[in-house]
């Protein structure tokens, strides 16, 4: 499995480009958002990668972060979402989208994604909802800069946030650290999740985020 690549990038596409490491070519498939990230031709480059095998296949697609990475693979394990969809998808939406679409049930939001449909899309929120918060608690990695040396090691480290000491039992701290993940501050978080979990006896990560989402909501 070919995890990461680093290396000069020698040329752009239109959904892909060409890594050279150290005189070995890989072609890697990224998303509109990634591409708009990456350096000019010439410089250094890195991406975290996922490697699609078919029997007449093999394709790299390329992540700047694992969050985006462990997105891509969850999309993929819906049935109708292929590699190219779920490109599309967080080429649309990003991670931080895709969490807050899957944890409000947003279908249309997912539905903006080029070629993803309304029943495409609602079927992803369906099958996700339930299994997506474990990528959701995930620390939100820094993105590699795309300019490092080829040989640098990624600084993008996945470290779970410290749920504060009020905030017990892992469902509560997955829900924690999934809305840190999601830019809100640490009192606020906290509060909703407490309040969510208050309200939602039982409720597993998955319902405690999208309650404490729904409680963080503008209001009017």
């Amino acid at each position: 499995m070919i995890g990461r690549i680093a290396g000069r990038l020698e040329y752009r596409a239109a959904d892909h480009v060409l890594i050279d490491v150290k005189g070995v070519g890989y072609i890697v498939y990224v998303s509109d958002r990634v591409m708009a990230t990456l350096p000019n031709v010439g410089e250094a480059v890195a991406l975290y990668t996922d490697l699609l095998v078919r029997e007449d296949l093999l394709q790299l697609f390329g992540f700047t972060t694992l969050v985006e990475k462990e997105w891509h693979r969850l999309l993929m394990s819906v049935q109708g979402i292929g590699a190219k969809a779920s490109m599309a998808i967080l080429g649309a939406l990003g991670a931080d989208g895709v969490s807050r679409a899957i944890a409000l049930g947003d279908w249309a939001a997912v539905a903006t994604a080029k070629g993803v449909g309304p029943k495409t899309a609602k079927k992803t929120i369906l099958e996700l909802k339930d299994k997506a918060h474990s990528v959701m608690a995930m620390a939100g990695a820094t993105p590699m800069t795309t300019t490092i040396s080829a040989d640098a090691e990624p600084d993008a480290v996945l470290e779970p946030i410290a749920a504060p000491a009020e905030v017990r039992g892992s469902a509560q701290a997955d829900a924690l650290s999934a809305l840190g993940n999601l830019g809100y501050g640490p009192s606020d978080a906290a509060s909703a999740v407490a309040q969510a979990a208050g309200e939602n006896e039982g409720a597993d990560a998955a319902g405690l985020i999208r309650a404490a989402l729904k409680l963080l909501a503008p209001k009017g």
